[in-house]
């Protein structure tokens, strides 16, 4: 089969080249040189439609995934709110059932100091949950502002149309940029990054994914900068070089940006008690951390 066509189509390409030549030439038939210079200029034209600065693998991965983008478009972003219901239901009744029958049987059981602790301890962890679920789930994670020129950006969001800074990332469920975008958290419609007290109130129910997510706080990244920046160590390593992130403060340091900890007295007023305060910094220009230098202290991130 391929012999045949390869017979074919070998007398094409030799004609074809053959009248490419002839075009060369000035004395050539002039209908035959305007076919030449029509071929070309269909080559040209047809160059011009498909070349794409911007174009490259991710380009080709985001083409690929487009119906996913669809489906999380128009179907999965509903998921937020069914999962939102999912978590009142489930709390309501770990409450309701602690009340009727857990609480019967500690009042018998427990010893009148350990069942004071015993109160103290489940209500305090009761108050601190619900209050920063709710916080959670009617707190905007935070945009980049709108119509100002004097925000320093590294790129353009390719969805947005929009100057991106550092460290802000497009959330397909929100259809917008979100400033320092971890992902999209179904059980609470937001970011995960904007309430790190819910997270430490319920760090026991959320079991593996707490740990995934110290040790993503403790480097200071977030899920989506470790892959961006597994790739950028990579790169450097291949050239010789050695990747240092940009936003590692160092681990105590690292949780302190985290929890919001500018002062001692923070760790009791918004990490141990119910806190209302925004996350540390305004979330579009960051501090070089010590290690960087001083002729290098303008760091842009991806």
């Amino acid at each position: 089969m391929r012999g045949q066509r390869s017979l074919l189509l070998g007398p094409a390409r030799l004609c074809l080249r053959l009248l490419l030549l002839l075009g060369y030439r000035r004395r050539c038939p002039p209908l035959l040189r305007g076919l030449v210079q029509r071929w070309r200029y269909g080559k040209v034209c047809l160059r011009s439609l498909l070349y794409n600065s911007f174009g490259g693998s991710d380009t080709a991965v985001d083409a690929a995934f487009e119906p996913v983008y669809w489906l999380v478009d128009n179907v999965i972003r509903w998921f937020g709110v069914v999962f939102v219901v999912l978590v009142i239901v489930l709390t309501g009744s770990i409450v309701a059932i602690a009340y009727l029958c857990v609480l019967p049987l500690i009042l018998r059981t427990y010893s009148v100091p350990r069942l004071c602790w015993h109160f103290f301890y489940s209500h305090w962890n009761l108050i601190l949950i619900v209050f920063h679920y709710y916080q959670a789930i009617t707190t905007p994670p935070g945009y980049p502002p709108q119509g100002r020129n004097d925000i320093a950006t590294v790129s353009i969001c390719k969805k947005c149309i929009y100057p991106k800074p550092a460290r802000t990332h497009h959330c397909s469920i929100c259809n917008r940029c979100v400033l320092k975008m971890d992902h999209h958290c179904p059980l609470s419609k937001l970011p995960t990054s904007l309430r790190p007290s819910f997270l430490s109130s319920v760090a026991l129910a959320l079991g593996a994914l707490t740990v995934w997510h110290a040790v993503l706080i403790s480097r200071g990244e977030t899920s989506i900068e470790r892959h961006i920046n597994k790739k950028e160590r990579r790169r450097l390593q291949a050239k010789g070089r050695v990747f240092r992130n940009p936003y590692n403060y160092g681990c105590l340091d690292n949780w302190k940006v985290f929890l919001g900890v500018d002062t001692g007295r923070h760790w009791l007023t918004r990490v141990l008690l119910p806190s209302s305060h925004l996350p540390h910094g305004n979330g579009m220009s960051w501090e070089p951390p010590p290690w960087v230098t001083a002729h290098s202290a303008s760091v842009m991130a991806v």
